[in-house]
């Protein structure tokens, strides 16, 4: 168990790359805009273009994952990490930025289909939820490093934008050298290359109780499914199709990611000065990162579903009262809102949302189902950020923040009345815990 502990933390370090990518954009983008005097629709790109990248690597990432294995897919995206975050930093004008910046969300499309992927496959169904957390626990922490090394860069001159962006070369190349020690998924060397005695000596590092009878049940599932289950969109798969679609759906329409991107920007229209507006940004990096931590400890003890309806809740709440804010101009208490909207999400989407698409595909179609979840995930997070600025200018804070919290009670009602509970169960067992409530 010690070794399936270490092998998730390696893959996890893909989810700190990830978050890191995802949010350090923040700190740069409007030096960026002044050096290179871009109008409103290139700031716009040069923001959403390593999401637009991600939404293409999310889209494509289930295709490398199932030919090459899961771990030669996550050696690409490490290098992928690599060449983009030294490139956009070294870059002599805005179109190279914007190749580079578009790597860089090729690999984080990859990884946010193949980590998740590989940490379900090789973990116990007891403490799955936990281990997958690591990914989005990950993820955040890359999101709360990249905020701390945004503030730390700020003030060293007119490059900062660059060393913001370069730093991410040093975890990336630690990536890349750590994943050298990781083993193929037991279940991919099963189902796409029928090494049955490969699969078996890992499968018994991971659970050396029941790795016999895992071996079974796996070729068993295999061979249930074989003429249906390598077609995605064939009847059987209708279900887990709609719920990764859905859920993942809703976790942007949360505004999750405009919150992120933007946030210094959204503290400045509340009022606040540059230098306290970064400050609070960090402060919503560090409240993410201490609330998907605590989710990660109750994933598998409540169950997805608890921590979903909680979480939903409590978002409502808050992006209600933030838009309040700004209907009634009163914008004092914005911070606090926003801290707490980001702990009720943390603890729920933001923690289940990796899990919950890992495991409720059959393991043939698994990787193409978790690409069509990320896919509607970063499509979505593109959108999002694309019209962002212009939608809060247009119709300002009030009405912006009023539709995020409409599409969360939607949300709500999806987990109450459809959203089924996946904890405990084994991958192959999951067709039968895929019920309507």
């Amino acid at each position: 168990m010690k070794k399936v502990f270490l092998w998730s933390i390696v893959i996890a370090l893909g989810g700190f790359l990830f978050g890191f990518d995802t949010a350090v954009i923040s700190g740069a983008e409007r030096a960026i805009q002044v050096i290179w005097n871009l109008n409103v629709f290139e700031h716009g790109l040069t923001v959403s273009i390593a999401l637009i990248g991600t939404v293409v690597g999310a889209l494509l990432g289930g295709i490398p994952s199932d030919r090459l294995g899961r771990r030669k897919t996550l050696l690409g995206v490490a290098a992928l990490y690599l060449i983009s975050s030294l490139g956009a930093a070294l870059s002599p004008t805005w179109l190279p930025f914007l190749f580079f910046r578009f790597l860089g969300g090729l690999g984080v499309g990859a990884s946010s289909v193949t980590a998740p992927l590989y940490i379900s496959e090789i973990s116990p169904a007891r403490s799955r939820g936990r281990m997958v957390a690591l990914f989005q626990t990950n993820v955040v922490f890359g999101i709360l490093v990249a905020y701390l090394s945004n503030y730390a860069f700020e003030g060293i001159g007119e490059n900062a934008w660059r060393w913001m962006l370069g730093v991410q070369a040093v975890p990336s190349l630690l990536f890349l050298l750590l994943l050298l020690g990781v083993p193929e998924s037991p279940r991919w060397l099963i189902t796409k290359l029928g090494k049955v005695e490969e699969a078996r000596r890992i499968l018994q590092i991971i659970n050396p109780d029941t790795f016999r009878e895992d071996v079974i049940a796996i070729e068993a599932s295999q061979f249930a499914n074989s003429e249906q289950s390598e077609n995605l969109w064939a009847k059987s798969n209708r279900f887990p199709v709609f719920l990764a679609v859905v859920f993942a759906f809703f976790n942007q329409v949360s505004g999750i990611n405009a919150i992120i991107y933007y946030a210094p920007r959204i503290f400045e229209m509340a009022g606040f000065e540059k230098s306290s507006s970064l400050l609070s940004t960090t402060g919503i990096g560090l409240v993410n990162f201490c609330f998907t931590l605590l989710a990660m400890n109750f994933i598998d003890r409540f169950g997805r579903r608890t921590l979903m309806l909680i979480g939903s809740f409590g978002v409502i709440g808050t992006l209600a009262l933030v838009a309040r804010a700004f209907y009634t101009q009163q914008f004092d208490a914005v911070p606090y809102y926003l801290f707490v909207y980001i702990a009720f999400f943390a603890f729920s989407q933001g923690a289940v949302i990796w899990v919950f698409i890992s495991e409720i595909f059959p393991n043939s179609v698994r990787a193409k189902g978790q690409a069509l979840g990320s896919f509607t995930h970063w499509f979505m997070a593109a959108l999002i950020a694309f019209t962002f600025p212009y939608l809060s200018e247009q119709l300002g804070g009030g009405h912006t923040f009023s539709f995020f919290a409409i599409m969360m009670f939607l949300q709500l009602i999806f987990v109450w009345r459809i959203m089924p509970e996946t904890k405990g169960t084994s991958l192959e067992q999951m067709d039968k815990t895929l019920v309507i409530h």
